[in-house]
């Protein structure tokens, strides 16, 4: 069993710190900013040790301790490992927040971590069935690497013509996941293969499968019911259909995009209907082997 390192050195958190305020702090969105600092303070100030927070068949799904699903993502086993997976989430945030809107992409942290860990347990449970290998379910996994790699391939959706270098190698957009969870996995050896390509496989349901529609279908009732309490009279106004606000007419029976793609119009709506305001790599790490 490993540990978290303790008393040593603490070089990954002061690294961490100078990216923050080398970064500035002002210009890190709120969302982004509030999940760097719990998982900040839960490395420093951990509510239950390490080997209650892992994640794994045996512990969440035979004994029922599901509430590992929503603690795994938030622990680290060291400053190294909360550093490179914070540095990996300040960039992606900072990118993909102010598109999303601070409440839709808090939505989507929660989704896609319960998603990854529900997922990495399901790879687990295939692999140790397939191979009749038991220890695919009792290896224990924490850290906050599979929703990165879920937010990577949400990223790469939205530039797919671009670059990405991966430990130094030009590789274009849309293969960087699959390259990057084979040289970590090569170079890192303790890393969790399995949870990084169940980050991956939760990005892909978002930006190729149902899970963008859902979320989507979702935030759409949310909006209706906040602006059916906002505005509970539809007729105020007194003329008949009139919504009691100004309407917007299309011209030549289509409204003003400003050049905006389908999904980029559904998102500004998204982060208007929220009112969003003044919008101014864990790895996986495998703890337990028995």
């Amino acid at each position: 069993m490993r540990s978290r390192q303790r008393g040593g050195g603490q070089l990954g958190l002061i690294l961490l710190a100078s990216q923050v305020f080398q970064m500035g702090v002002e210009n890190i969105p709120p969302v982004t900013l509030a999940v760097l600092g719990l998982n900040v303070y839960l490395f420093l100030v951990p509510n239950v040790p390490l080997f209650q927070a892992c994640i794994s068949v045996q512990q969440a799904y035979w004994r029922g301790d599901w509430r590992r699903l929503v603690l795994s993502p938030l622990h680290h086993l060291d400053d190294w490992h909360l550093y490179f997976n914070m540095a990996s989430f300040l960039w992606k945030g900072v990118k993909l927040e102010p598109r999303l809107g601070s409440s839709f992409y808090a939505c989507l942290l929660a989704v896609f971590s319960l998603l990854t860990g529900v997922i990495y347990l399901l790879l687990e449970m295939v692999l140790s069935e397939i191979t009749q290998d038991p220890s695919y379910s009792i290896q224990c996994a924490v850290g906050f690497s599979g929703v990165l790699f879920a937010l990577k391939v949400l990223s790469n959706h939205y530039h797919p013509g671009g670059v990405s270098y991966v430990m130094g190698v030009p590789v274009a957009n849309r293969y960087a996941s699959w390259v990057e969870l084979v040289l970590i996995h090569v170079t890192s050896p303790g890393t969790s293969f399995v949870g990084h390509l169940a980050g991956i496989l939760v990005g892909l349901l978002y930006t190729a499968g149902p899970l963008k529609i859902i979320m989507r279908t979702i935030a759409g009732f949310v909006m209706n019911g906040y602006h059916a309490r906002q505005n509970p009279y539809n007729n105020s106004s007194g003329y008949s259909g009139s919504s009691g606000g100004p309407r917007v007419h299309p011209q030549n029976g289509h409204p003003y995009t400003g050049g905006l793609s389908e999904d980029e119009q559904y998102e500004a709506a998204i982060r208007a209907s929220l009112n969003v305001k003044g919008e101014t790599t864990q790895a996986w790490v495998v703890f337990i082997k028995q």
